[in-house]
């Protein structure tokens, strides 16, 4: 366990008095270097105590065993995916990309990147961010195509 440790107090005597000196022959005072203050070394945490109770944090929990994901899942996750993508050729397909502002065209750009960025995710057999990328273009079509 860590605590703060208070340095010794030293006694010292009061500097002395100067007189003032002709300027001519004054030299620069410099004060006397103070030797270095020792600091105690921390106390080392006894080994055999269990970490959490000398950090005062819960003890890290052992690591999860990852497993593969079922076929069933992976399906059904693919299939949503491609509904998603599905939707968003669809929104795409009904927007005149000649009629767009700036703005709209680069999200039209966006949604297409997106959907290109999930099937290649989908051909990587990364569902989770093919999803996300599925949805993402999803959204952006349908903005477009509500306009």
């Amino acid at each position: 366990m860590l605590a703060p440790v208070e340095e010794p107090a030293t006694a010292s005597a009061p500097p002395p008095v100067e007189t003032p000196a002709p300027a001519a022959a004054a030299a620069p005072r410099t004060p006397p270097p103070r030797p270095p203050a020792r600091r105690p070394e921390p106390e080392r945490p006894d080994s055999s105590a269990p970490a959490a109770a000398t950090t005062g944090q819960p003890a890290a929990e052992p690591p999860r065993e990852l497993r593969p994901a079922s076929p069933a899942a992976d399906a059904a996750a693919e299939r949503e995916t491609r509904d998603s993508l599905a939707r968003a050729a669809g929104a795409l397909s009904r927007v005149d990309y000649g009629r767009l502002n700036a703005d709209a065209r680069a999200q039209y750009d966006q949604a297409k990147r997106f959907m290109e960025q999930a099937q290649q995710a989908l051909r990587d057999r990364n569902f989770v961010f093919a999803a996300t990328l599925a949805d993402k273009a999803a959204t952006l079509a349908a903005g477009l195509s509500g306009r």
